[in-house]
């Protein structure tokens, strides 16, 4: 039993070494990418505490994210702290420090353009484009500049029916995605000028 557990302790320690090293490595990236997405003033940390109640395959390390979104506030854990958007776009700079090369999934992104537009939304839309390589990427927004950047537009429209709410899911074919886009630039009134700058941003959005 003894020497089970001088072998695990030494097995867990070098497990916490390799973290720790991957730790710091991790928050750089992050704060890159997160000041990147229009967060510059959010702070990024990694904590560490150790269990060593009972041996676990997974070493002796409780690893927690902490994130201060506005400069001067004390570091709080992320699922006490962040907004749905920032919680989006920091989960965005998380799986880009990921990288792209790892196993495929399914990751949502809902409301990622809240509070930001123009410039960053287009930067956005290209690190959206930048993941779908290795998963399928699903992204509710509102942005014309984010949207352009998708391979395939869904239009989501909620309606009456029969005294009831109901809520229409619709796949955009190739000929209904400049109007949409346009839509989003324009309002309801779709003009030529709309449907042109449309046409611009798709074809931006195609080539990444």
């Amino acid at each position: 039993l003894e020497t089970a557990a001088s072998t695990y302790r030494s097995a867990a320690a070098k497990l916490s070494t390799l973290r720790k090293d991957a730790a710091k490595q991790l928050e750089k990236t992050v704060q890159k990418n997160l000041t990147e997405l229009a967060m510059e003033g959010t702070r990024f940390r990694v904590r560490f505490e150790e269990e060593t109640a009972e041996w676990r395959a997974v070493g002796t390390d409780r690893v927690e994210f902490l994130i201060s979104p506005n400069p001067g506030e004390p570091l709080h854990l992320l699922k006490d702290t962040a907004s749905g958007g920032e919680l989006s776009r920091l989960m965005l700079a998380l799986e880009l420090a990921a990288g792209v090369g790892g196993r495929g999934g399914t990751l949502v992104f809902d409301e990622v353009d809240a509070g930001i537009g123009g410039r960053v939304a287009e930067t956005v839309g290209r690190k959206l484009k930048t993941l779908s390589a290795a998963h399928q990427v699903l992204c509710v927004t509102h942005l014309p500049q984010v949207a352009a950047f998708a391979a395939g537009h869904y239009s989501v429209e909620k309606r009456g029916e029969g005294g009831r709410t109901v809520t229409l899911v619709r796949l955009l074919d190739n000929a209904e995605r400049p109007a949409e886009i346009a839509r989003m630039l324009g309002g309801t009134r779709v003009t030529d000028a709309a449907l042109a700058h449309a046409a611009d941003l798709l074809k931006t959005g195609k080539s990444g």
